[in-house]
Protein backbone atom coordinates (compact mmCIF):
# COMPACT_ATOMS: atom_id res chain seq x y z
CA UNK A 1 0.00 0.00 0.00
CA UNK A 2 1.11 3.56 -0.69
CA UNK A 3 1.91 5.39 2.57
CA UNK A 4 0.46 8.53 1.00
CA UNK A 5 -2.94 6.86 1.09
CA UNK A 6 -2.62 6.28 4.84
CA UNK A 7 -1.92 9.99 5.27
CA UNK A 8 -4.86 10.89 3.05
CA UNK A 9 -7.33 8.95 5.20
CA UNK A 10 -5.81 10.04 8.51
CA UNK A 11 -6.20 13.71 7.49
CA UNK A 12 -9.65 13.38 5.92
CA UNK A 13 -12.03 16.04 7.25
CA UNK A 14 -15.28 14.58 5.91
CA UNK A 15 -16.67 11.09 5.27
CA UNK A 16 -13.64 9.55 6.99
CA UNK A 17 -15.46 6.49 8.37
CA UNK A 18 -17.33 5.88 5.13
CA UNK A 19 -14.20 6.16 3.00
CA UNK A 20 -12.25 3.89 5.33
CA UNK A 21 -14.83 1.13 4.91
CA UNK A 22 -14.80 1.62 1.14
CA UNK A 23 -11.01 1.38 1.20
CA UNK A 24 -11.15 -1.95 3.04
CA UNK A 25 -13.68 -3.29 0.56
CA UNK A 26 -11.51 -2.32 -2.42
CA UNK A 27 -8.36 -3.78 -0.86
CA UNK A 28 -10.22 -7.03 -0.20
CA UNK A 29 -10.67 -7.24 -3.98
CA UNK A 30 -6.87 -7.50 -4.34
CA UNK A 31 -6.44 -4.06 -5.90
CA UNK A 32 -3.30 -1.95 -5.56
CA UNK A 33 -3.72 1.54 -4.15
CA UNK A 34 -1.92 4.84 -4.61
CA UNK A 35 -2.69 8.54 -4.77
CA UNK A 36 -3.58 9.85 -8.22
CA UNK A 37 -5.06 13.26 -8.99
CA UNK A 38 -5.05 13.89 -5.26
CA UNK A 39 -7.40 10.97 -4.46
CA UNK A 40 -7.01 7.29 -3.50
CA UNK A 41 -6.92 5.27 -6.72
CA UNK A 42 -7.19 1.48 -7.05
CA UNK A 43 -5.60 -0.40 -9.92
CA UNK A 44 -4.75 -3.82 -11.28
CA UNK A 45 -1.67 -4.32 -13.44
CA UNK A 46 -1.25 -0.52 -13.39
CA UNK A 47 -4.68 -0.07 -14.98
CA UNK A 48 -7.12 2.26 -13.23
CA UNK A 49 -10.25 0.56 -11.91
CA UNK A 50 -11.85 2.83 -9.30
CA UNK A 51 -11.24 5.88 -7.11
CA UNK A 52 -12.59 7.07 -3.76
CA UNK A 53 -13.65 10.69 -3.47
CA UNK A 54 -15.46 12.85 -0.88
CA UNK A 55 -18.00 15.49 -1.86
CA UNK A 56 -20.15 17.87 0.14
CA UNK A 57 -23.33 15.78 0.02
CA UNK A 58 -21.84 12.30 -0.34
CA UNK A 59 -18.70 10.24 -0.82
CA UNK A 60 -18.32 7.86 -3.70
CA UNK A 61 -16.33 5.29 -5.56
CA UNK A 62 -15.90 6.21 -9.21
CA UNK A 63 -15.41 3.47 -11.79
CA UNK A 64 -13.20 4.60 -14.66
CA UNK A 65 -15.05 2.38 -17.14
CA UNK A 66 -18.32 2.29 -15.26
CA UNK A 67 -20.35 2.66 -18.45
CA UNK A 68 -19.35 -0.93 -19.30
CA UNK A 69 -20.78 -2.36 -16.07
CA UNK A 70 -24.16 -4.09 -16.14
CA UNK A 71 -25.41 -2.07 -13.14
CA UNK A 72 -28.27 -4.49 -12.43
CA UNK A 73 -28.99 -2.68 -9.14
CA UNK A 74 -29.17 0.74 -10.78
CA UNK A 75 -26.57 2.22 -8.43
CA UNK A 76 -24.29 3.99 -10.87
CA UNK A 77 -24.57 7.69 -11.58
CA UNK A 78 -23.20 9.75 -14.44
CA UNK A 79 -21.46 12.67 -12.74
CA UNK A 80 -22.24 15.25 -15.43
CA UNK A 81 -23.43 15.77 -18.98
CA UNK A 82 -19.84 15.78 -20.21
CA UNK A 83 -18.91 12.52 -18.47
CA UNK A 84 -18.08 9.72 -20.86
CA UNK A 85 -17.12 6.29 -19.46
CA UNK A 86 -16.82 7.04 -15.73
CA UNK A 87 -19.67 6.29 -13.32
CA UNK A 88 -20.09 7.01 -9.59
CA UNK A 89 -21.57 4.90 -6.81
CA UNK A 90 -22.60 7.36 -4.09
CA UNK A 91 -22.97 6.85 -0.33
CA UNK A 92 -24.16 8.95 2.60
CA UNK A 93 -23.69 6.66 5.62
CA UNK A 94 -21.64 3.82 7.06
CA UNK A 95 -24.75 1.64 7.38
CA UNK A 96 -25.55 2.08 3.71
CA UNK A 97 -22.08 0.91 2.71
CA UNK A 98 -22.21 -2.09 5.06
CA UNK A 99 -25.55 -3.20 3.61
CA UNK A 100 -24.15 -2.95 0.09
CA UNK A 101 -20.82 -4.61 0.91
CA UNK A 102 -21.35 -7.70 -1.26
CA UNK A 103 -22.92 -5.64 -4.06
CA UNK A 104 -20.00 -3.22 -4.13
CA UNK A 105 -17.59 -6.15 -4.33
CA UNK A 106 -19.53 -7.66 -7.23
CA UNK A 107 -19.34 -4.39 -9.17
CA UNK A 108 -15.60 -4.08 -8.48
CA UNK A 109 -14.95 -7.68 -9.50
CA UNK A 110 -16.88 -7.13 -12.72
CA UNK A 111 -14.79 -4.02 -13.42
CA UNK A 112 -11.61 -6.02 -12.79
CA UNK A 113 -12.75 -8.79 -15.11
CA UNK A 114 -13.62 -6.25 -17.82
CA UNK A 115 -10.10 -4.84 -17.55
CA UNK A 116 -8.53 -8.30 -17.77
CA UNK A 117 -10.59 -8.99 -20.89
CA UNK A 118 -9.38 -5.75 -22.40
CA UNK A 119 -12.89 -4.36 -22.66
CA UNK A 120 -12.60 -0.84 -24.04
CA UNK A 121 -14.70 2.07 -22.80
CA UNK A 122 -18.09 2.06 -24.41
CA UNK A 123 -18.38 4.68 -27.11
CA UNK A 124 -20.94 7.36 -26.37
CA UNK A 125 -22.37 10.15 -28.41
CA UNK A 126 -19.82 12.84 -29.12
CA UNK A 127 -20.04 15.51 -26.49
CA UNK A 128 -21.40 18.85 -27.59
CA UNK A 129 -18.89 21.71 -27.79
CA UNK A 130 -18.69 23.74 -24.59
CA UNK A 131 -19.12 27.44 -25.23
CA UNK A 132 -17.90 30.03 -22.73
CA UNK A 133 -18.65 33.56 -23.96
CA UNK A 134 -16.47 35.17 -21.32
CA UNK A 135 -13.48 33.13 -22.49
CA UNK A 136 -13.96 34.28 -26.07
CA UNK A 137 -14.12 37.88 -24.86
CA UNK A 138 -10.83 37.46 -22.99
CA UNK A 139 -9.26 35.81 -26.04
CA UNK A 140 -10.01 38.95 -28.09
CA UNK A 141 -8.15 41.09 -25.57
CA UNK A 142 -5.26 38.69 -24.98
CA UNK A 143 -3.90 37.04 -28.09
CA UNK A 144 -1.06 35.31 -26.23
CA UNK A 145 -3.53 33.71 -23.85
CA UNK A 146 -5.66 32.45 -26.73
CA UNK A 147 -2.59 31.00 -28.46
CA UNK A 148 -1.52 29.23 -25.24
CA UNK A 149 -4.99 27.80 -24.69
CA UNK A 150 -5.33 26.45 -28.22
CA UNK A 151 -1.87 24.89 -27.91
CA UNK A 152 -3.07 22.71 -25.01
CA UNK A 153 -4.10 19.13 -25.73
CA UNK A 154 -7.83 18.67 -26.47
CA UNK A 155 -8.27 16.90 -23.14
CA UNK A 156 -6.71 19.77 -21.19
CA UNK A 157 -8.78 22.32 -23.10
CA UNK A 158 -11.99 20.42 -22.35
CA UNK A 159 -11.14 20.11 -18.64
CA UNK A 160 -10.78 23.89 -18.44
CA UNK A 161 -13.98 24.48 -20.42
CA UNK A 162 -15.96 22.18 -18.13
CA UNK A 163 -14.62 24.03 -15.08
CA UNK A 164 -15.23 27.50 -16.53
CA UNK A 165 -18.73 26.74 -17.80
CA UNK A 166 -19.75 25.09 -14.52
CA UNK A 167 -20.26 28.49 -12.85
CA UNK A 168 -23.78 29.90 -13.07
CA UNK A 169 -22.82 33.57 -12.82
CA UNK A 170 -20.84 35.39 -15.52
CA UNK A 171 -18.67 37.08 -12.89
CA UNK A 172 -17.75 33.72 -11.42
CA UNK A 173 -16.87 32.35 -14.85
CA UNK A 174 -14.58 35.33 -15.46
CA UNK A 175 -12.95 34.86 -12.05
CA UNK A 176 -12.32 31.19 -12.80
CA UNK A 177 -10.71 32.03 -16.13
CA UNK A 178 -8.52 34.76 -14.67
CA UNK A 179 -7.34 32.40 -11.92
CA UNK A 180 -5.83 30.05 -14.51
CA UNK A 181 -4.38 32.55 -17.00
CA UNK A 182 -0.81 32.11 -15.76
CA UNK A 183 -1.20 28.33 -15.57
CA UNK A 184 -2.45 28.17 -19.15
CA UNK A 185 0.29 30.52 -20.36
CA UNK A 186 2.75 28.07 -18.79
CA UNK A 187 1.23 25.27 -20.86
CA UNK A 188 -0.21 23.32 -17.93
CA UNK A 189 -3.59 21.65 -17.57
CA UNK A 190 -5.98 22.25 -14.70
CA UNK A 191 -4.96 18.95 -13.06
CA UNK A 192 -1.22 19.26 -13.76
CA UNK A 193 1.36 19.43 -10.99
CA UNK A 194 2.50 22.95 -10.10
CA UNK A 195 4.76 22.18 -7.13
CA UNK A 196 7.16 19.74 -8.79
CA UNK A 197 6.65 17.10 -6.07
CA UNK A 198 4.31 14.75 -7.95
CA UNK A 199 5.48 11.22 -8.66
CA UNK A 200 2.97 11.02 -11.51
CA UNK A 201 4.20 13.95 -13.58
CA UNK A 202 2.83 15.93 -15.26
CA UNK A 203 -0.32 15.23 -13.24
CA UNK A 204 -0.89 16.23 -9.63
CA UNK A 205 -0.96 13.20 -7.31
CA UNK A 206 -1.53 15.16 -4.10
CA UNK A 207 2.10 15.05 -2.93
CA UNK A 208 1.99 18.76 -2.11
CA UNK A 209 -0.47 18.01 0.70
CA UNK A 210 2.20 16.10 2.60
CA UNK A 211 5.12 18.48 2.04
CA UNK A 212 6.51 20.00 5.21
Amino acid sequence: MDTGVDQYFSKAKSWKDEMTILRNILLSCKLDESIKWGQPCYTINNKNIVMIAPFKAHCDIAFFNGAALKDEKGLLVKAGVNTQSARQMRFTSVDEIKKLNSVIKSYVKEAIENEKLGLKPIATEKAEPILVEELDAIFKKNGAFKKAFTALTPGRQRAYLIHFSGAKQAATRVARIEKYVDTILAGRGINDCTCGLSKKMPYCDGSHKYAK
